[in-house]
C-alpha cells in the first residue's frame, strides 16, 4: 500500500504560477511512473503530467509549454511547477502511481486532491 499526499494548490490569478509536491509514504521507484491528473467540476478526471522513474515525460496538449513535471532524487515526491495559468486549469488535482500506471494510463493509488482555482 502507498498514500500519497499532495501539497501545494491554491487560489491564483491568471498568468501566475503554482507549484504542487507530492510525497509517497515508501519509494516509489518500483512503481515506475508517477502522474498528476485533474478534476474539474462536471468533468471527467484527465491526465495532466506523467514522469517515469527514468525521466521520461508525458503532458497534455493543453498544459505543454506551461507546465513541467519532475521527480526527486529518492524518486517518492514528485512535483508539478505550473506557469502561465488560465481560468480552465481550475480543478482539484490528484497524485498518482501504482504497479499498473504508464505514461497514460493511471495506476491504483490516487492522493487526495489539492485544488487549484485560477480567478483574477
Amino acid at each position: 500500500q502507498v498514500q500519497l499526499v499532495e501539497y501545494g494548490g491554491g487560489l491564483v490569478q491568471p498568468g501566475g504560477s503554482l507549484r504542487l509536491s507530492c510525497t509517497a509514504s515508501r519509494s516509489t521507484s518500483s512503481m515506475y511512473v508517477m502522474g498528476w491528473y485533474r478534476q474539474a467540476p462536471g468533468n471527467q478526471r484527465e491526465l495532466v503530467a506523467t514522469i517515469t522513474w527514468g525521466g521520461t515525460t508525458n503532458y497534455a496538449d493543453s498544459v505543454k509549454g506551461r507546465f513541467t513535471i519532475s521527480r526527486a532524487g529518492a524518486e517518492n515526491t514528485v512535483y508539478l511547477n505550473m506557469n502561465i495559468l488560465e481560468p480552465e486549469d481550475t480543478a482539484v488535482y490528484y497524485c498518482n502511481t501504482g504497479l499498473g500506471a504508464t505514461l497514460q494510463v493511471p495506476g491504483n493509488y490516487w492522493g487526495q486532491g489539492t485544488q487549484v482555482t485560477v480567478s483574477s
